[in-house]
């Protein structure tokens, strides 16, 4: 009979404890999940099943809490388009370092790429552009919803330690989004301004709307024509901003920072004849061309995009940054802060140890023309041959010979305002 109630006490004392266990559990998930969430399902996953709903050019969408009836005054939605190896990280922090009123958001659409990567065996370009307008959209209005379906692994409760450069937005990193920390998960992008948990994509939202200004930096939306609908979207004040560069200097930067996807652009150079008819050399020339396109479109101002796109090249802010910086700021409407100006002046006049191949940090006016010390003068003629109509818009002078290339006292670029 002891042995009996003996057993019951036990039974009864290890209840307790798993019960205070569990509360202290409780406790700390608490603080890392935000309960009051939009969502009451976790996102699903990308998936080919899913892909006819995702990527229909005229789906829509339920309205949510996130969705806005209407413009806030003053509110301004900014889409930084570029190509990797323009500068687009660079430009992109004159507004990340605008100050408590701005919202950033770096290469979100990073996510979107590889997921369809994955899901196709190489992303169809054709139905991906769709997807990146949509799930831009969804961002506009804060609304992290669709971005969870592709972000890998799936969130958790809205909570993921894998967004792509998150410490690349400051308002990702503000206290109001950080929440504790959590030692066995390990966050590859964390912040570097204070010590932060995974990230709260609820917070974020919420965070996101308390913002007076949103703006998203993307090399991955090249074709103008496909964003119309985000454009005339009546929540949104969309201003689009193209940045293009020479694409010989795009050329030779990648080649230095992708060095491994280079390889027979370099031995190319080395033992013979570029073939123009190479995959890789067409690759590049689609690539211009769809630069090209967007840029004479916007250009050509049609009633959608009256006053709502500019382009500017990297050269220009190159050598003149606190002036391209205001005349951006002037074009988005947004004014410029004290913070953002004084980080201009200090990051335009970097030391050449800053200056890395993805610094953030530029001495600008030695930079412009670096690259034409590393392009072989064989590669500056494919480029010039496949992506000429291309510099001819933009404003590229060819060269004739390699002297010409080498010369740096001979301008490679024209005077030309885009208005």
């Amino acid at each position: 009979m002891r042995n009996k109630y003996a057993v019951i006490i036990i039974c009864i004392v290890a209840l307790v404890i798993i019960e205070k266990e569990n509360n202290i559990i409780s406790r700390v998930s608490d603080k890392l999940t935000l309960r009051r969430t939009p969502q009451t399902e976790p996102p699903v996953p990308y998936n080919a099943s899913s892909a006819l709903v995702v990527m229909d050019d005229n789906s829509s969408y339920p309205e949510d809490m996130y969705a806005e009836n209407g413009i806030q005054a003053g509110r301004k939605h900014i889409l930084l388009m570029a190509t990797t190896r323009t500068g687009s990280s660079f430009v992109g922090e004159f507004f990340n370092q605008q100050g408590g009123n701005m919202f950033y958001l770096f290469e979100p659409l990073w996510h979107v790429e590889r997921m369809l990567s994955i899901g196709s065996s190489g992303t169809n370009a054709s139905t991906s552009v769709w997807v990146y307008r949509d799930v831009l959209q969804h961002l506009f209005l804060c609304n992290f919803s669709m971005l969870e379906r592709f972000i890998s692994p799936p969130p958790q409760d809205h909570v993921t330690p894998a967004l792509f450069r998150r410490e690349s937005s400051k308002a990702l990193c503000e206290e109001q989004v950080c929440s504790p920390v959590v030692k066995v998960v390990f966050e590859r992008y964390h912040c570097k301004t204070r010590r932060c948990g995974p990230l709260n994509l609820t917070l974020a939202s919420e965070v996101c709307l308390g913002k007076q200004h949103r703006v998203i930096k993307t090399v991955r939306v090249r074709q103008l024509d496909t964003l119309r609908s985000l454009v005339e979207d009546p929540r949104l004040d969309i201003k689009l901003i193209q940045l293009v560069r020479d694409p010989r200097a795009i050329l030779a930067s990648r080649m230095v920072a992708f060095a491994s996807k280079y390889q027979n652009w370099k031995s190319w150079a080395v033992n013979g004849d570029v073939p123009i008819e190479d995959e890789e050399v067409k690759r590049l020339e689609g690539n211009c061309n769809n630069i090209r396109i967007s840029a004479e479109l916007g250009l050509s101002q049609p009633k959608w995009l009256k006053n709502r796109y500019m382009l500017v090249r990297y050269e220009d802010i190159a050598r003149y940054p606190m002036q391209k910086a205001a005349e951006m700021y002037n074009f988005t409407g947004i004014p410029m802060t004290t913070q953002a100006r004084d980080w201009i002046l200090k990051n335009t006049h970097a030391s050449t140890e800053a200056s890395g191949v993805y610094s953030t940090q530029k001495n600008s006016s030695e930079q412009v023309e670096k690259w034409r010390l590393s392009i072989p003068f064989k590669l500056a003629q494919v480029v010039q041959k496949v992506c000429g109509p291309t510099m001819k818009l933009f404003g590229y002078r060819f060269v004739d010979s390699e002297q010409t290339l080498l010369n740096r006292s001979f301008s490679l670029l024209e005077e030309k305002l885009f208005i």
